[in-house]
This record gives C-alpha cells, sequence and structure tokens, in this order.
C-alpha cells in the first residue's frame, strides 16, 4: 500500500473519494459550489472538505482556481482519476448475444463512449432480454442494453431507470414476418415460431397473429430458425430481420408488418437503450451527463458499413 492509499483511508480521504463522485458532474470552467455547500452534503466539516480538494489537486484529478469574490471555479478534471478515486468500480453491461455487425457496431460504440466519458467500462453477452434482467436486478452486472419497448416496460415495473435512449434503427434495422414459400398464411394449423427469451419478439409474434386460436406454436431460437424452415417444420414467424439475412437462404419470403400499431411497436423494438438500477443512482447520473451518444451512433454506423473494425 503507498501513501495515497493511506491517505484515502483517512477521514480527508473518504471525503476525498465522496467528493470525486460529486465532482464528476460539473464540466470545466464552472463555478463550483461553496465548501460549506459541499460540506453539508458530505455531512463533514469544512476543514475536511478544504483537505479533501487539496487531496484530489495532488492527484491530479483536479485543478481550481479561486476567483475572488466570483467564488472557485474548476479549471481541469480528469474524469478517468475522478472515477477511480469515486470507488464506483468498472460497469459491466450485459448485452445480446454480438451475431450480427449492428450488435457489434453498438457494443464498438458503446465502450468508446463510457471510455469518454470516463467510465471504465466492460461487457459481458447474454441471449435473452430477461436474462440480462435478472442479472441486473440481482446486481451481477450494472446496465443492461435492451430495446425501448422492453426497456419501458422494465422500467414501469421495477426500480431501474433509463440511462440512454439510442434511437431507430440503433438495437435491430427493422422487423419483418418470414414466410415458408408456399405457405398459405390463412390456413388452419399455421406452424408460428415463437421465442420466449426475447420478450420483443414475443409481442411482435403475438401481435401480429392475434385473434387466431387455430396456430401450432413452435418454440425456437434465432440460432433454430433456418433448420426449421429448411426441414419445413415452421410456416411463419416474425423475426429480426438483421438475423434472418444471414441465417435463411432460399424458400422463405419476408412480408412486411401490417398495421400501424405493429409497425410503432416495431420501432420500439428497433431503439436501443440502456437502463441500470435506481440503487446506483450516483454512478447512473455521472455517466449520464457525459455519455455522448453521437459517439455510439457514429462508430455504429461506421462497422455497419464496413469503414470501422469491431472493437469490444
Amino acid at each position: 500500500m503507498n501513501d495515497l492509499d493511506d491517505r484515502l483511508l483517512t477521514r480527508n480521504g473518504l471525503a476525498a473519494r465522496q467528493l470525486a463522485v460529486l465532482l464528476l458532474h460539473h464540466e470545466p470552467d464552472t463555478r463550483l459550489p461553496r465548501v460549506r455547500d459541499f460540506a453539508e452534503e458530505l455531512g463533514c466539516g469544512n476543514g475536511t472538505v478544504q483537505a479533501a480538494l487539496q487531496l484530489l489537486e495532488e492527484t491530479g484529478a483536479i485543478s481550481t482556481t479561486a476567483r475572488g469574490h466570483l467564488g472557485t471555479f474548476l479549471v481541469r478534471s480528469d474524469r478517468t482519476v475522478l472515477w477511480r478515486l469515486s470507488g464506483l468500480g468498472t460497469l459491466l453491461a450485459a448485452m445480446p448475444l454480438p451475431y450480427s455487425r449492428r450488435y457489434e457496431g453498438l457494443a464498438t460504440g458503446l465502450r468508446s463512449a463510457f471510455e469518454e466519458a470516463g467510465a471504465p467500462f466492460a461487457i459481458t453477452f447474454m441471449r435473452g432480454a430477461g436474462a440480462r434482467t435478472a442479472a441486473l436486478l440481482e446486481g451481477k452486472v450494472d446496465l443492461v442494453v435492451l430495446s425501448r419497448f422492453a426497456a419501458d416496460q422494465l422500467i414501469a415495473e421495477h426500480p431501474v431507470e433509463l440511462v440512454a435512449d439510442l434511437g431507430p434503427a440503433t438495437y435491430v434495422g427493422a422487423h419483418g414476418m418470414l414466410v415458408r414459400h408456399g405457405a398459405d398464411l390463412a390456413a388452419p394449423g399455421l406452424r408460428v415460431a415463437i421465442d420466449h427469451a426475447s420478450e420483443d419478439l414475443r409481442m411482435l409474434v403475438e401481435r401480429v397473429f392475434a385473434g387466431r386460436d387455430d396456430i401450432e406454436w413452435r418454440e425456437a431460437s434465432y440460432m433454430q430458425l433456418h433448420d426449421l424452415f429448411a426441414r419445413n417444420e415452421v410456416d411463419a414467424t416474425v423475426w429480426n430481420l438483421d438475423e434472418a439475412q444471414d441465417r435463411l437462404g432460399l424458400g422463405v419470403d419476408v412480408v412486411p408488418l401490417g398495421d400501424e400499431v405493429t409497425r410503432e411497436l416495431a420501432l420500439r423494438n428497433s431503439t436501443a437503450a440502456v437502463i441500470g438500477r435506481a440503487e446506483g443512482a450516483k454512478a447512473l447520473a455521472a455517466v449520464r451527463e457525459s455519455l455522448d451518444l453521437s459517439t455510439v451512433t457514429r462508430l455504429q454506423s461506421e462497422v455497419l458499413r464496413g469503414e470501422r473494425v469491431p472493437s469490444y
């Protein structure tokens, strides 16, 4: 343990860790709250806050300057150092399996954007929004990437918050109905593939085939879909076309989705969202304020166009 580690364990050092979290919310060349305001928020004395600020300056996390009656201004901050000293740790995000260029681009963009925001960031891949959500609620991951549709449902039902909405076509390009060539969609006993591990796709499939009690449901994942169509075991489904175009060959037709409600639902399903636990509000707020979402979409687009090698 070095001298800095020893000092961070003192009363002043613990105050410096708390102060580092607060300073993540301040941009350079802005006036800082008064020492007594910091002291009130942290529940400590003015002298402790002054010592904590000095410690943060000595570590290179911040530089400040006093401007007389105008107060103290933040001249410079190193978000990476502030984040390390804050003790917030590495943010672990759960994403869908990177089976498409779109997901690879999304992972590449998210990693870069979080690193630019000074937040250590790592990705773990899990199939199914339900599995990712369970990991978030159990505290195994800090963030989850899923569709905006699924995010809205979870926010209404659980103590989670929206960190970012990345806009249409960032999660998937489009959805469509896949129909086995020659299959009659109006025929009774239509065999329809459904994936209950994907809340988004389940809702879309059920919406498209709503009102029919003659459907034969066939449980299937995206990895099984090609073989099921090839073996004539499935007649139709609704699927993410990013997956379908690479895995389905001849003999499968793509039919546009029908009614406006279904298309609106598909649009929300195409939008990538990032959510986190509400109890991690300090870390989420620090990230949300400094996260440049244009970095995510720009890098994702470059990966999709083949101009950038995915890196995540």
